[in-house]
């Protein structure tokens, strides 16, 4: 019997020849990430829980500060400091103030290949690169901290078919946030999304960790690419080598198959309060909002930010609105101003922020208040997500976002 992409990643890492949906193995994990948001916890148990504490490789742990940047209250800087202390101790490689967490796991350390489990629910973006990626909690990172190894219930595959190619003043994200829309955000739990055809090829690596990282919104275990030669591509100019570059057989198996028309996709917007209330962008246009952003792991790279500052460009944000900017990267903010984009934003009024999860996160930057409107290029709308319980938020692509924050209310592109 044939294997996918993601069952031949747990095979390579169980040390096995073959595995199937449904099969337990324990597997030996390449990488471990961990971010402001749980590590302090995770640190407490290492200290308070364990007989022996000791980490199997430092090498394979990454500790990224990009939730609360900089730290907005002595709880949080206590917290971080616990973090910042644990990785110096055990020579973790650290980052702080240079981007969000998977964003710079790209850029620095994902390859096609690698079992990586993460202490946030957006690893899933790494299946861009042809990694396996899954998010865990601070007890399963724990176990593979001090083992180097944990268990995984290989997940049933559901196959992606795309095919054609974006219509000009469509982007991924309209994609993404249409495919959860169609098959609900519990459409794929604990299932694998593999995203193939020709369709796929069109799209680049900023492209696919748009798919990937929205994947978990639809309950996916993981989300995944092939690695062809656009992904090896992106892996050279950083200098790195893949692990392992997998393609499913052709005799694989598949829980389900969807198929999707890139050429039919459209401008899409999610209304509150769940993601997979999608639908095009002209139904909610005209909403009054009160602050728009443009960032997070999701939709923070340097095309994001193209895309902005061009529609943006020669136009100025609403009096009434708050535009807030966020580079996903250090590496993409210095782009951004390589290119003039930064200069484009805030001479039009938007603020530009430190790279960060910001907004995204709704804990340190630009927080909405009672019964305020934001539309957003953040994951996740749900009830109180961004601020006051009372408060509304709408997901839409980076063009929908920044048109609407021109205009004041919700709108696309086309319509300025």
């Amino acid at each position: 019997m044939g294997m996918t992409i993601a069952e031949k990643i747990i095979a390579l890492a169980a040390g096995v020849p073959e595995v199937k949906a449904g099969d337990i193995h324990t597997v030996n994990l390449d990488r471990m990430m961990s971010n402001d948001g749980t590590t302090h916890l995770t640190v407490d148990m290492y200290h308070n829980k364990l007989k022996h504490p000791h980490i199997a490789d430092p090498k394979k742990m990454v500790f990224i500060v990009d939730h609360n940047v900089p730290s907005d209250s002595p709880k949080t800087a206590a917290s971080q400091k616990k973090m910042r202390d644990f990785a110096r101790e055990h020579n973790i490689d650290f980052w702080e103030g240079k981007g969000v967490c998977h964003q710079i796991m790209m850029e620095n350390y994902v390859r096609p290949g690698e079992l990586i489990f993460g202490a946030d629910s957006h690893t899933c973006t790494y299946g861009a690169l042809g990694a396996f990626g899954t998010g865990v909690g601070c007890t399963d990172l724990l176990y593979g901290m001090v083992t180097g190894t944990s268990w995984v219930l290989v997940p049933e595959t559901v196959k992606f078919n795309l095919v054609g190619k974006l219509p000009e003043g469509v982007y991924p994200r309209d994609l993404m946030l249409t495919i959860i829309g169609e098959i609900g955000a519990n459409g794929v739990n604990y299932q694998v999304m593999e995203f193939t055809g020709e369709g796929a090829k069109t799209l680049s690596v900023n492209d696919r960790m748009v798919l990937c990282n929205l994947a978990v919104e639809a309950g996916a275990k993981t989300a995944i690419f092939q690695a062809d030669e656009i992904a090896l591509e992106y892996l050279r100019e950083r200098g790195r080598e893949p692990k392992a570059v997998f393609e499913s057989d052709p005799d694989a198996v598949y829980a389900r198959e969807y198929t999707f028309d890139l050429s039919k996709i459209q401008p899409v917007a999610a209304r509150p309060d769940f993601v997979d209330d999608v639908v095009p962008a002209k139904e909610v246009c005209g909403v009054r909002i009160d602050e728009a952003f443009l960032g997070s792991c999701n939709n923070g790279r340097i095309d994001d930010l193209r895309v902005g500052a061009k529609i943006l460009k020669g136009h100025k944000v609403s009096d009434h609105v708050r535009f807030l900017v966020v580079p996903a990267s250090q590496e993409v903010y210095l782009q951004a101003m390589k290119e003039g984009l930064i200069e484009i934003f805030m001479e039009s009024g938007a603020i530009v922020m430190n790279p960060n999860c910001s907004v995204c996160w709704g804990s340190c930057q630009g927080v909405i208040g009672e019964n305020e409107v934001l539309i957003s290029t953040g994951t996740r709308n749900f009830k109180g997500r961004a601020g006051h319980p009372s408060s509304k938020v709408y997901l839409g692509s980076s063009a929908t976002v920044t048109a609407s924050a021109i205009k004041g209310e919700i709108c696309t592109a086309d319509q300025l």
